[in-house]
């Protein structure tokens, strides 16, 4: 059976990529970020990726298909809603979605014991699971990080604005297709959906789950110090 995954490359990234460059293809040691992410999920025993595109999307796939040579049958799902919030990109991979997948964003970076994390856990047979970080001191930019309250491994709160968290979402996740219907919830409530509602109503029901990385780092490319804090992780010298 394949192992799916879903990787959200649909937004803008304003924040950091210019006409010339998409963020999901901004390189660090030589590498773009897709293709690290790609790696990560083919290293965590993958064979089947769907990658959520919308802003400049024919780009994305002409990299891809010029510069991927890893083994995972890549599809590719268009959001032509990328404006809105990222949880409508995970349902514009619904269609492809069979069963259990695992769910990350195209510009996080992930240390070297991750896929081992990901080959390790168990998928949820309902909900779904977000893998966290306890290490709060060591988050950088703090501020612009996803704050989530765990009560053992039950998430009760996520959201960017918490008070009270006691760890990070870390932008990976193991899902069911109950998070496909916790999206549609929220839409046909909202008319739009981040991620973080549906993982927020899935945790309403008792089915979300927290996973600790451990020692394992991580690291968001949001902005250029993030950029330069992702090529810090690695222990190379940007360029």
């Amino acid at each position: 059976m394949l192992k799916q995954a879903i990787i959200l490359a649909a937004g803008f990234g304003s924040r950091l990529q210019s006409q010339h460059t998409l963020k999901p293809l901004i390189e660090i040691d030589g590498k773009a970020l897709i293709l690290r992410t790609l790696e990560t999920l083919e290293s965590a025993g993958c064979d089947e990726i769907v990658i959520t595109v919308g802003y400049e999307a024919d780009r994305i796939k002409r990299y891809l298909s010029k510069h991927y040579t890893g083994a995972c049958q890549l599809n590719f799902a268009f959001n032509d809603q990328y404006h809105l919030g990222n949880g409508l990109s995970v349902l514009s991979a619904d269609a492809w979605i069979r069963d259990r997948f695992i769910l990350s964003m195209a510009d996080h970076l992930f240390s070297r014991e991750i896929p081992h994390i990901l080959r390790s856990a168990s998928m949820p047979e309902r909900g779904a699971a977000l893998f966290v970080d306890y290490k709060i001191d060591e988050v950088f930019d703090l501020d612009d990080a996803t704050k989530v309250l765990a009560d053992g491994d039950h998430i009760v709160k996520i959201g960017k604005a918490l008070r009270e968290y006691n760890c990070i979402d870390t932008g990976l996740f193991l899902c069911s297709r109950d998070l496909m219907a916790a999206l549609k919830q929220v839409v046909a409530e909202k008319g739009d959906a981040s991620l973080s509602e549906g993982i927020a109503l899935l945790g309403s029901k008792g089915i979300m789950r927290a996973i600790d990385i451990g020692d394992a780092t991580w690291q968001d490319i949001d902005d250029p110090a993030m950029l330069e804090q992702g090529w810090k992780m690695l222990n190379c010298e940007p360029t």
